[in-house]
């Protein structure tokens, strides 16, 4: 989706939206290695950082967050800074603040555990639920950091099956595979 249709997109779907004044939720997208990532940002930090299209995540924030959506780099462009200096391997935690509003009860949960693991390292949905105190739920697990709608800096990717065995990821196993060599985590 190029710019302009971006903005054709939210002056249809935000009526509100007039380009000038500052949006409730900046949203717009980040180019990376592993894929586009779409990204809203609140007031209270990153709501979306998703492998989603556009449309999808646009309208998931719109019935969700807020419907006053538009493109905002003041506060888009900080985030997109520590993307790249991620991938770049020259940040190691993200010091952006995350809204985890689009997570709900055992989902944030998890998601909010998972930040807890160090760069370079990586735990299984077994260690997960154990430590969130719910061993028999791995596969709940599994399901709530696939959802993950903060991907990338809310480091659901550092979560495997089992050693050996990646599991899934939003991104699919190729972004999975790349985000833990380029952190290190696998040989």
């Amino acid at each position: 989706m190029s710019s302009g249709d971006l903005e054709a997109l939210l002056r249809v779907t935000a009526p509100g939206y007039v380009g000038k004044s500052p949006p409730d939720v900046a949203f717009g997208t980040a180019d990376t290695p592993v894929g586009r990532l779409t990204l809203a940002v609140t007031a209270r930090g990153v709501v979306a950082c998703s492998y989603d299209d556009e449309h999808t995540v646009y309208a998931r924030v719109h019935k969700s967050v807020g419907s006053f959506i538009g493109p905002d780099p003041r506060r888009l462009d900080p985030v997109r800074r520590e993307l790249d200096a991620y991938f770049a391997g020259r940040l190691r935690a993200f010091s952006t603040p995350v809204d985890l509003q689009l997570a709900t009860g055992f989902a944030r949960t998890v998601v909010q555990m998972v930040m807890s693991v160090p760069y370079g390292s990586v735990t299984t949905y077994q260690e997960v639920a154990l430590r969130i105190g719910r061993p028999q739920a791995p596969h709940a697990v599994a399901n709530a950091l696939t959802a993950n709608p903060v991907c990338v800096i809310v480091p659901s990717h550092r979560a495997i099956e089992a050693p050996g065995a990646l599991g899934g990821y939003a991104g699919g196993p190729a972004a999975k595979d790349h985000l833990l060599r380029l952190e290190g985590a696998l040989d």
